[in-house]
């Protein structure tokens, strides 16, 4: 695999989807040295997308197979995923957005499934728009779980070489704390140096953060960290996983994220992780999903209607996505075969 195939899902059209789309492939022709990318969404609105952004809606290809994909610098080369949607405002939820978004994801999995596609970037979708379109997935991690079928996954944030996985993510603070269980601890354990082996580091440490204040301190803030992360932990070490914890928050992100004392992290919970990474990163971040068959690479931001169709939105973070997974796609057999 030399410039691996990208399906690139255009997420919520109402949103800056098909803006940062059509500014990643056409104003950054050097990614094409790297990847293939073949957009799969919808045509009129990718050429909404591109005439919002300056250029000519004319240089949409639409293609019934990404193989096909000439690669032309030039182009927007884009595989029309069902029916096409009517012309929908800029920046409002919208449940036929809701919908396209998730038949967008539906038949990116279908491409990698049937070889026709080896990574997937996803542009961010609407939560609610697709929960109001009748598909009650808690966001993308989820959605491409169930299509290819796993149980076993973590999402991931990930700048240069680290990585911050997670225990819970797109739930109640309330329900986050219950989802904490060993089990789900051992998982993502598991995952992070399955990971990390693939990648050539099976002694790089993995920091677990504390569920609460100061990983509870002895008791003192809940039970949670002594009852549920401490012993797992313990039960890792014992098996030869390099891990420690459960460590302070606090403590935890600021020793990784600024004087890089670990590498790989995992959060108990999703602003635990995202919070601290956002403000450290930005743009420089994306979002990567570990457990699945094929590489998923997504931006770490969301619609932003307040400027959806202005223009405005940067691309930054969507040609990240594109060259993460286009380096990632030719070893991922490695990780997939590290987690058996």
């Amino acid at each position: 695999m030399t410039r691996p195939t990208l399906a690139l899902t255009l997420g919520d059209v109402a949103g800056i989807g098909p803006e940062i789309t059509a500014k990643t492939l056409l104003d950054h022709p050097e990614l094409r040295e790297h990847a293939v990318p073949v957009v799969v969404g919808d045509a009129g609105a990718m050429r909404r997308g591109m005439a919002a952004v300056g250029h000519d809606p004319a240089a949409l290809v639409v293609l019934d197979d990404p193989r096909d994909a000439e690669n032309d610098p030039r182009t927007i080369e884009l595989v029309q995923a069902g029916p096409a949607l009517p012309e929908l405002p800029w920046g409002r939820l919208d449940p036929v957005a809701g919908d396209g978004a998730y038949r967008f994801v539906v038949e990116a999995c279908s491409l990698v499934k049937r070889g026709r596609a080896d990574a997937i970037v996803t542009a961010p979708l609407n939560k609610a728009a697709m929960h109001a379109a009748g598909h009650g997935f808690a966001g993308h991690t989820e959605l491409l779980a169930h299509e290819f079928g796993v149980e076993d996954y973590s999402l991931v944030l990930s700048a240069g070489d680290l990585y911050v996985f997670h225990l819970t993510t797109h739930v109640s603070l309330r329900q986050a704390v219950e989802d904490v269980t060993p089990d789900r601890t051992r998982q993502v354990i598991r995952l992070a140096h399955a990971f990390a082996r693939a990648l050539g580091r099976p002694d790089e440490r993995i920091g677990l953060a504390g569920l609460n204040p100061h990983a509870g301190e002895h008791r003192s803030f809940g039970d949670e960290d002594a009852d549920v992360l401490e012993p797992v932990v313990a039960e890792s070490v014992a098996a030869g996983l390099p891990v420690d914890g459960p460590i302070p928050a606090d403590a935890l992100f600021p020793a990784a994220m600024r004087r890089g004392r670990w590498k790989i992290l995992i959060a108990c919970y999703h602003d635990q992780g995202h919070a601290p990474f956002k403000s450290v990163y930005g743009d420089d971040g994306v979002n990567i999903t570990v457990g699945l068959p094929a590489v998923r690479v997504s931006v770490d931001h969301g619609t932003a209607f307040d400027i959806a169709g202005t223009g405005a939105a940067g691309e930054a973070s969507m040609l990240l996505a594109c060259v993460r997974a286009a380096e990632l796609a030719p070893g991922w057999g490695a990780v997939t075969e590290a987690l058996r």
